[in-house]
């Protein structure tokens, strides 16, 4: 029997539960800014994301769950290693470093105003 697609899944469920603890977090960072309500949670979401930025990095900008699903499937498509719709998996990066950025600098400012 052939494992490789029972493998794929798995990858693409673990791959698909950790996008959406970070898109969790990138929305925490953002509301936290947003309310001024920044918290440790803020801080340590914050360290977080960077952290994921130098897996990213360490990897040349692929997830390492993408390299190994790339072993189970010849598929071209963005999203054949995570359950987003295609233009999601394209554009997630761009996208949610864009809100994390603002995230960022929202918290930045509140932190100052509120010194």
């Amino acid at each position: 029997m052939n494992n490789e697609p029972n493998k794929l899944l798995a990858i693409k469920l673990i791959h698909t539960i950790i996008w959406a603890f970070f898109v969790f977090v990138i929305g925490y960072i953002l509301y936290s800014g947003i309310t001024n309500s920044v918290t440790n949670f803020t801080w340590i979401g914050i360290g977080l994301v960077i952290g994921e930025g130098f897996v990213l990095l360490a990897f040349k900008m692929f997830c390492p769950l993408t390299l190994i699903a790339r072993k189970y499937t010849d598929s071209q498509k963005d999203n054949f290693d995570i359950f987003l719709p295609n233009w999601l998996a394209k554009y997630n990066k761009l996208i949610f470093t864009s809100i994390f950025i603002v995230g960022l600098i929202i918290v930045a400012v509140r932190v100052i105003q509120n010194l």
